[in-house]
């Protein structure tokens, strides 16, 4: 990382900007610099710590939401086609809006910035899983549903004995690019306060007023981030395949 820190002014002063780059504030060999990466980089715990808690609780939403799909039953059907309509209609920030401010006045609970953020990108991220979990199920054959039902099991036994181990494995992958998906959604909880990479670079932007700096740093912070999820999102992918295989 202080390679790429290092490396990183000597890339963008040569983009032919009349722009007089003042790396020097983010600059590890200075005292000054090494505090503001210290301060920066502080908030990469708690980006990746809500972006984990809210897939967890999405990918529970999901699953639950997903179901009513399966039924033959119209009306519950309706209900999971209302629900992942909605829900993705609705803008994340303006979601995240809404939980912090609108939600503590009609239930009379007052939400921290932090539940509010996890609420609000869980429920939005709730809507792609559900569809993720329904692609998959249905990706299984109808015969195995029917062993299932020769063995006397009911529907929600056959679903969690035998067609969810199976769907598990065709859906993972889509479920780590979604992990990735929130990862960079996260930073819209920094308008609610939230201490995360963003937030950290817009308090830092307002005391040194080098925002073209903070904010190339910021993206060069979830840029690492993405790539090393998505690396190992790959690799998932690739060793699934090879289980498929043999």
């Amino acid at each position: 990382m202080k390679k790429l820190i290092l490396l990183l002014p000597l890339l963008l002063s040569s983009c032919g900007t009349d722009h007089e780059w003042a790396w020097y504030i983010l600059s590890p060999d200075k005292i000054n610099g090494l505090t503001n990466l210290k301060f920066l980089l502080s908030g990469i715990g708690v980006t990746i710590y809500i972006s984990v808690i809210s897939i967890i609780i999405s990918m529970f939403l999901g699953f639950i939401i997903a179901i009513p799909s399966l039924a033959k039953n119209k009306f519950l059907t309706y209900i999971n086609i209302a629900y992942v309509e909605i829900v993705r209609a609705i803008p994340l920030l303006v979601l995240i809006l809404w939980v912090y401010y609108g939600l503590p006045i009609m239930t009379g609970i007052s939400f921290s910035p932090f539940t509010s953020g996890i609420i609000a990108l869980a429920i939005s991220e709730s809507a792609f899983q559900a569809e993720i979990f329904r692609a998959g199920i249905n990706s299984i054959k109808k015969a195995q549903w029917e062993a299932g039902s020769s063995l006397g099991l009911n529907f929600f036994k056959r679903l969690r004995l035998v067609i969810l181990p199976q769907a598990i494995k065709n859906i993972l992958p889509a479920l780590g690019n979604q992990f990735v998906y929130v990862l960079k959604m996260s930073s819209l909880v920094s308008i609610i306060g939230i201490a995360d990479l963003t937030r950290k670079a817009n308090e830092l932007v307002v005391t040194t007023y080098r925002p073209l700096e903070i904010y190339t740093f910021l993206i060069l912070e979830y840029l690492v981030l993405i790539l090393i999820v998505s690396y190992f999102v790959r690799k998932l992918e690739r060793k699934l395949k090879q289980d498929a295989n043999n």
